[in-house]
Parts: C-alpha cells; structure tokens; sequence
C-alpha cells in the first residue's frame, strides 16, 4: 500500500511541506516568477492542515523562496542572500558557498581628514588621518551589499597598499589584524539617490544596514557599513544557549 505524505515525513510536517515546495522549485517544475499551487491546494494534495501548510509557505516567504501577493496568489522568489548577523565573515565565501559568483567593484579609496562622527567611531581626534574605501559587491551580476569602510591607519598601515580586487578590505582585515572585541548594529532606512542608483534598486526602496566595529587590544581598527538591499538580503544568526539560559 502506497504511504501517505504524512506518513512519508521524517520531520515534522510544516518542514516536511517546506522540503516538499522546495524540491518542486529545485527539480525546476517551478521556476522563479511561476504561480505556485494555492494553500487550499495543498491541503488537499497532501492531506495535512491548513494551518501546517499556512506556516511553511510563511517561512519559506520570509526566507525570500516565495513572494505572497495579497488577492493574487504566491509566486516562485529569487531568494534572499543572507548573512551571519553576529560574525565577522567573509562575504565573497558566503556567496561561494551558495554556488553563486561573486564580484567587487572598488568606487574609492583615499586617505581622508576624519570627521567627528569618523573620529568618534574610530577613537582619534577630529582632522586625523583616515583610510576609507567604498565598494559594491554583487551576487551573480545583481548588488547586494554596498560596503563604505573607514580604517585606522594606526592599526593597519598597509590598508591602502592592497589589491582590492585580489584580496577585499574586510577580508585583509581578518587576515593580518587580531580581532578580540565586535560592535553590532542594524537599521532600517530607506534609500537615498545614490545609494539607491548604486544598488540598482528604486528610490526609497528599503534597505538594511550593519554597522560594525571591530577592535584589537583596545585599539578600534575599523568601523564599516554594509548596506543591502530589503528585498534581497537578509541578516540572521543562530546561537547555542546554555542550559540556564533563558528564552523568550
């Protein structure tokens, strides 16, 4: 006798559905911008809860897979690229690691006077040298994040002397400078000309930016921000909690 859906499933069911969703779109049976099969049909196809089905379409629309239309239907997305939100990684072996191609492009470098909000981040007074540097990377073709990039000369002399298209600054960063200590942001903001030009998205569209600090024996070595387009990137963490820990 043939086995159910239900009875076919290893994990719980809402997972078991995702999987089921998620093959269809890998096999290619739905290809990105395809109308998928409604909640209603999948019940009944599967034979599981409406609810069941309600929560793994959920899911797989907030991970990007699946792009809801209210009075329309759920369509096939491209997917949201994402990153660790609570790591310093390095964005071109995320991307790798996803079989997609990643590609920078340098928009500045220069030695700079630092501001005040440039000098305060960095711990140096106002006027005092600065290395800054401003990049787009892009996955498969499309921006994803545009990098801006200010660097203490003291913590890392030879950041101007790099190759950014050999080796990306956060990357040399890691490589040659100790971290011990990590500063997290995020916000929200809406695009503005340039940064919307740049990311090759509309005006006002909206964005996340990470803003990171690191440090090194109490010295801050850079402060960067990481702007990615809303509707194409997200930022997500997971961490393993002690038994005592609570959990709200």
């Amino acid at each position: 006798m043939r086995r159910t859906f239900k009875e076919r499933a290893s994990t719980a069911l809402y997972h078991a559905v995702k999987e089921h969703i998620r093959e269809r779109i890998r096999s290619g049976a739905w290809k990105v911008g395809d109308r998928v099969t409604s909640e209603h049909e999948l019940v009944a196809e599967l034979g599981v809860s409406r609810m069941t089905v309600h929560r793994a379409m959920r899911e797989l629309a907030e991970e990007g897979l699946l792009e809801r239309v209210a009075g329309v239907g759920t369509f096939v997305g491209a997917g949201k690229a994402q990153s660790a939100l609570l790591q310093v990684t390095n964005l071109a072996e995320e991307i790798q690691a996803r079989g997609h191609r990643h590609t920078f492009t340098l928009i500045h470098r220069a030695a700079e006077a630092a501001d005040a909000e440039t000098a305060a981040a960095l711990g140096l007074e106002v006027g005092a040298t600065v290395f800054h540097v401003v990049g787009l990377h892009r996955e498969d073709g499309l921006p994803v994040q545009l990098e801006d990039r200010f660097v203490n000369p003291a913590a890392a002399p030879a950041f101007l002397d790099q190759d950014f298209t050999a080796v990306l600054p956060g990357e040399y960063l890691l490589r040659t400078v100790p971290l011990d200590e990590l500063e997290h942001g995020v916000d929200a903001v809406a695009a503005p000309p340039e940064m919307a030009e740049r990311l090759e998205v509309p005006k006002g569209s909206p964005c996340l930016v990470l803003t990171r600090r690191t440090w090194s024996q109490g010295r801050c070595v850079t402060r960067v921000r990481c702007t990615h387009p809303g509707s194409r990137y997200r930022l997500a963490t997971r961490l393993k909690l002690s038994g005592s820990a609570g959990v709200g």
